[in-house]
């Protein structure tokens, strides 16, 4: 039988009114391609559509039904029984262009023939926020474009851009070597997803095409602003898993090393941000413990973080401690688009 070309992890938790979209965006692949539909506990018509889906095209799709656990064991349960040669996860509101999509096969595919170590496939993903005329393309400035590249190659990259998980495809075995076990029940577990197997990576390669169609728009989407402030404990029980990532990696280059400190810093700015705009004395408590927890973690790391995102507001001379809450919107409202 022959080897899947890529395994596609569709976590799904009551996506009835979305999920087909997203499937259909990849049958295209045919049987090169392995599509896993997680239905992680839903309680709507998911499970039903999802075997619908494995029936129709049994030698695509896969169902697997599991009690509710979270996007994080929805997307554990796609790696671990992933048969494809590399892995990709594809929330069930977003989808994939029909014409990069066949790109990436084509490309994916010659790796196989030609028998390429590749462990990092990196491509642009688009923003399709509902109302929007204009659709927003994110790419990730300073990577090499159509070559094989490592980390000595990386160019600079802008904070703001860093490489999200909607533009990734990892090898699948290298997310097993890694030891990758996102937490259940959190949100925000993307950010693990995208930084945890980085040191493992040797061997990328940029396509400039727009595959990932990342839709916004609804109310209960989790990087929704009044969601993130409710969710707030979320966000740092996953700023505190990448701190001790960081602080255990073994880097293999400098840039390496560089990249995810300044990703480090973009979450924790995040988590910052959104604990200001909350405003509550918990909110400023919790901020606080995250602080000690840091130090007490990683102290380079933690003075390095301190001396990058604390400045001394106009107005308040002295007094240190005040994130730069607007700098911090504006790359939450960048990276999320927010309005």
């Amino acid at each position: 039988m022959k080897e899947k070309v890529i395994t596609f992890a569709i976590p799904c938790f009551n996506s009835e009114e979305y999920m087909e979209k997203c499937v259909e965006s990849l049958l295209s692949g045919g049987e090169d391609v392995e599509i896993i539909i997680v239905d992680d506990g839903s309680t709507d018509r998911t499970a039903e559509i999802a075997d619908r889906y494995a029936a129709r095209y049994p030698q695509i799709v896969r169902a697997i039904h599991q009690k509710n656990g979270g996007h994080g064991a929805a997307v554990n349960t796609g790696i671990a029984n992933a048969s494809g040669r590399f892995f990709k996860v594809v929330d069930s509101d977003d989808w994939a262009d029909s014409a990069s999509y066949r790109k990436v096969l084509r490309f994916l595919n010659l790796v196989i023939e030609q028998d390429q170590p590749l462990d990092l496939l990196v491509f642009n993903y688009v923003y399709e926020k509902a109302g929007a005329y204009h659709k927003k393309v994110m790419r990730p400035a300073g990577l090499p474009k159509g070559r094989f590249f490592g980390w000595k190659d990386v160019g600079h990259l802008q904070k703001a851009h860093y490489i999200l998980m909607h533009s990734m495809v990892y090898r699948t075995e290298l997310l097993r070597e890694c030891g990758l076990k996102l937490p259940e029940h959190t949100f925000y577990v993307d950010n693990i997803f995208a930084f945890q197997p980085l040191p493992f990576v040797k061997t990328m390669y940029y396509m400039d095409v727009p595959f990932y169609r990342y839709f916004i728009g609804r109310e209960d989407q989790s990087v929704n602003e009044k969601v993130m402030i409710r969710r707030i404990d979320q966000q740092i029980r996953v700023n505190k898993i990448m701190v001790e990532i960081f602080s255990n990696a073994k880097f293999p280059h400098v840039k390496c090393f560089k990249y995810m400190r300044n990703y480090l810093e973009i979450v924790t700015m995040i988590t910052h941000t959104i604990l200001q705009l909350d405003g509550t004395k918990r909110a400023f408590a919790r901020r606080g413990a995250l602080w000690r927890y840091i130090e007490k973690t990683d102290p380079v790391i933690y003075h390095f973080l301190r001396h990058s995102l604390m400045v001394r507001c106009v107005g308040l001379p002295g007094k240190v401690g005040h994130e730069i809450v607007c700098r911090g919107y504006r790359v939450v409202r960048l990276i999320y688009g927010f309005n």
